[in-house]
């Protein structure tokens, strides 16, 4: 059993607490974070019979304009990334469950969602040897058990070129896919010289491939269920995950056997492959995970603690032109939440409650893409009376969305002429850093790399200045602030 897990079982169970993303974990400086991180995710994972962890990610986040990975990324620094990304697998496979260095050969400079089209890295070998290899190639060696493989085109590695089917039958994207005028070459997920000959040979990776989701939109396009199954198990994979349709992905599969085109040789390999780690982790022993540890193990005080600990420290400031920090708890104030989910004002509810708690008294107002009208009026009307307003931009990494990583034009309106009228703004990015060079007026800006009920917490409290701020970016924002950048306030 298998589980997407970057930020521990709570990215896909909701009563399970849920950590920060990569990248606030690497805002924090500190490696063991990672590492106890991942000794907790791989703790609970297993807790719950999942002994194959989806996790960590090992993209270079170096595209500001990367609309997937972003804050799933532990940064822009290749070294940075191996060295928080293996301490965090390190964590999760002492707890004897698998972890999976993903996305192979590398997601971080993509402009394109994988889950909506195909994107292309037309660099060098010599270019991903310096950049995009640097974490797996570390991770190889330092013992992953599972490597996963993107949806990705590298033109300088195979060059086989592809062309979209006539009848496109769907995929992942949440609103149509995105089909790529320049000329597409073979996805990762299907090259034999990519997995085979770089990842198996050249890099001397022992463990099990798995594909990205096989309904992804990236592969969908140019390739049927059934043709696509094949040709990913003949370039190596050993597992294909979430196929978009079951029936057909086997039907190829046996189809190819039956005919030769797959010789029982390649199933073999695989097979033996899957049964040595079942092995390895003990299903051949215990099958049933007993349900009387679940309450005990998974969410445990620990698990909190470390949590907060992690969100904490990851708060950085990058700009403090206006000296609005610490919050001024007298003026008037309003709190708009501008989110590119569809939550509602339930969104921004851990930074609400905190405030309030605080005794902090305020005007609440929240948009998103489809507020209407009547909302869009009570939130110009919170932030016109109000002296200081405190901005939470939920622009969040959601895979597939055409709006991932933005805000909506509704409140990106409002903050633009609240900007214009020199009003004093806090800006707290619940989610992508870089939507600073959308507003790059705004005098006050906070990092928090997430939505996550910790961070908003966190943050909170760093704007009424109860906590240090002590974070520093992993990340470059383009024509404004350095890698490592960080304004420290201490706490009086």
């Amino acid at each position: 059993m298998s589980l997407d897990a970057e930020t521990g079982i709570g990215m896909r169970f909701e009563d399970a607490t849920n950590f920060p993303w990569a990248m606030a974990v690497a805002a924090t400086g500190n490696v063991d974070f990672a590492r106890r991180m991942g000794v907790i995710t791989g703790r609970e994972a297993r807790a719950i019979g999942m002994l194959h962890v989806y996790a960590p990610v090992l993209d270079v986040n170096n595209n500001a304009a990367n609309p997937v990975i972003n804050v799933r990324s532990f940064g822009e620094y290749p070294d940075d990334v191996a060295n928080f990304g293996i301490a965090f697998a390190e964590g999760v496979q002492s707890q004897k469950v698998i972890a999976t260095a993903k996305h192979f050969p590398g997601h971080g400079d993509t402009a394109v969602d994988s889950h909506r089209g195909l994107p292309i890295i037309d660099h060098s070998r010599e270019s991903l040897n310096n950049t995009e290899l640097v974490p797996f190639r570390k991770a190889v060696d330092a013992g992953i058990g599972s490597i996963m493989i993107a949806h990705i085109a590298l033109p300088q590695i195979d060059p086989e070129e592809v062309k979209p089917l006539k009848e496109y039958r769907g995929g992942d994207a949440e609103a149509g896919a995105e089909i790529v005028s320049q000329k597409a070459t073979i996805p990762a997920t299907l090259s034999v010289k990519v997995q085979t000959d770089l990842l198996r040979k050249e890099m001397g990776f022992k463990g099990l491939i798995v594909s990205d989701a096989m309904s992804m939109s990236g592969l969908t396009i140019y390739f049927t269920q059934e043709e696509a199954g094949v040709r990913a198990f003949l370039a190596g994979t050993d597992i294909l995950e979430k196929p978009s349709d079951v029936d057909a992905i086997l039907r190829g599969l046996r189809d190819a056997v039956k005919s030769g085109r797959i010789p029982m040789e390649r199933l073999e390999v695989s097979v033996r492959r899957q049964l040595a780690w079942k092995y390895e982790l003990g299903l051949f022993k215990q099958k049933i995970t007993p349900l009387d540890q679940i309450d005990r193990i998974v969410s445990n005080p620990g698990t909190t603690v470390l949590t907060d600990e992690i969100a904490t420290k990851a708060i950085t400031l990058v700009r403090n032109d206006g000296g609005d920090l610490p919050l001024d708890k007298n003026a008037r104030i309003a709190v708009l939440g501008v989110s590119n989910g569809f939550d509602g004002p339930l969104t921004m509810g851990s930074l609400v409650s905190t405030l309030r708690g605080s005794g902090v008294r305020f005007a609440p107002a929240y948009l998103q893409e489809n507020s209407t009208a009547e909302q869009i009026a009570v939130a110009r009307k919170a932030v016109a009376d109000a002296d200081v307003v405190i901005v939470g931009l939920y622009g969040r990494v959601r895979s597939g969305a055409k709006n991932s990583v933005g805000v909506p034009e509704n409140g990106a309106a409002i903050l633009r002429e609240l900007l214009a009228t020199n009003k004093k703004v806090i800006g707290v990015s619940f989610g992508n850093p870089y939507v600073l060079g959308s507003f790059p007026e705004m005098k006050t800006y906070l990092v928090a790399y997430g939505d996550m009920p910790s961070l908003q917490r966190a943050s909170a409290r760093s704007i009424l200045g109860t906590q240090d701020i002590t974070g520093k970016l992993p990340i470059t924002l383009p024509g404004l602030y350095p890698r490592g950048t960080s304004i420290q306030i201490l706490k009086k």
